[in-house]
C-alpha cells in the first residue's frame, strides 16, 4: 500500500520476497512502457521514464529488460497495449481506497478488483468519491545517516521541495506534482542520493482502524496481489500497538 505511513514502513523493512520480485519487475516494465509510449523513448528527456527507469535500477532489473520495455513502449517492438485505470472503494471502517490500474482488459480488472472488495468484506464507489480524500504529490527519500536534520532541511526546501520529514533512517520530501522532476534534479546536483521516488497520493484525512487492522489488511493485501495493480491508496492510520502486532504476523 502506498501513502508512506508507518505501515508503509514495516512492509518496505520486511522486504520483497523472491516469489513477489517478478511481480515487482512487471509493475516496473508497465510503467516503463507507458512512460515511453507518452513520452519518448529518452529517459534524459522524459522525466516520468527517467523515473520508472531508476526504480527499475534499485530492484536490481536486468537493462535488457528495462531496453526491451523502452522499445516496448516506442513500438519499435510489439507488445501489449496498456492503459491507465483508476478504481475507488470503501474498507472497513470507511476506510477510502484508490487503486491504479494498468491493464490490456479493463473488463478482466474491474471483475477482479470488484471481487476483491466483495470477498473481504468491502465495496466499490462511484468515480470522485474517494480520491477527493487524496492530494497528488511527488515523494522521494534520501538516508539520513551523516546529515545534519536542520541543514538538510533547509537544502531541501531551497531545492524546491514542499515538505520534509524524518521517518527513521531516511528523510522524506514531498513535492508538488509540477516539481518532482526538478526537485529530485536539483538534490542529485547537491550531491543526495536519491531513492524510492514516485508520484503518489496522500489521504487529506484518515480513519482509524484499529479494531479492523487484520481484516482491512487483508483487503489491501488481496487488492495489491492482482496482476493488474500497479498501488492501492487507503487513508487508514493505526496505532503503534496494532502495528507492532502486525509486523510480528
Amino acid at each position: 500500500m502506498s501513502g508512506h505511513n508507518k505501515w508503509s514502513s514495516i512492509k518496505h523493512k520486511k522486504g520483497a520476497t523472491d516469489a513477489k520480485r517478478g511481480k515487482i519487475f512487471t509493475r516496473i516494465v508497465k510503467e516503463i512502457i507507458l512512460a515511453a509510449k507518452a513520452g519518448g523513448g529518452d529517459p534524459e528527456m522524459n522525466p516520468r521514464l527517467r523515473t520508472a527507469v531508476n526504480t527499475a535500477k534499485e530492484n536490481n532489473m536486468p537493462k535488457d529488460n528495462i531496453d526491451r520495455a523502452i522499445k516496448r513502449g516506442t513500438g519499435e517492438i510489439e507488445g501489449a497495449a496498456y492503459e491507465e485505470v483508476i478504481y475507488e472503494g470503501y474498507g472497513h471502517n470507511g476506510v477510502g481506497i484508490v487503486v491504479e490500474v494498468t491493464t490490456d482488459n479493463k473488463n478482466r480488472s474491474v471483475a477482479e478488483i470488484r471481487h476483491a472488495f466483495s470477498k473481504y468484506g468491502g465495496n466499490m464507489a462511484e468515480n470522485g468519491a474517494v480520491s477527493w480524500n487524496f492530494e497528488q504529490k511527488g515523494f522521494f527519500t534520501v538516508p539520513a545517516a551523516g546529515l545534519d536534520e536542520d541543514e538538510f532541511m533547509m537544502q531541501a526546501l531551497e531545492a524546491g521541495a514542499a515538505d520534509v520529514e524524518r521517518n527513521d533512517d531516511n528523510f522524506d520530501i514531498y513535492t508538488s506534482p509540477s516539481d518532482f522532476h526538478t526537485v529530485i534534479g536539483n538534490m542529485e546536483k547537491a550531491g543526495f542520493p536519491v531513492h524510492n521516488a514516485e508520484l503518489t497520493r496522500v489521504p487529506k484525512n484518515t480513519v482509524n482502524a484499529d479494531d479492523v487492522a487484520t481484516k482491512l489488511m487483508r483487503l489491501i493485501d488481496f487488492l495489491e496481489d492482482l496482476d493488474d495493480v500497479q498501488k492501492v491508496y487507503a487513508n487508514f492510520e493505526l496505532s503503534d500497538e496494532v502495528l507492532e502486532q502486525l509486523e510480528k504476523e
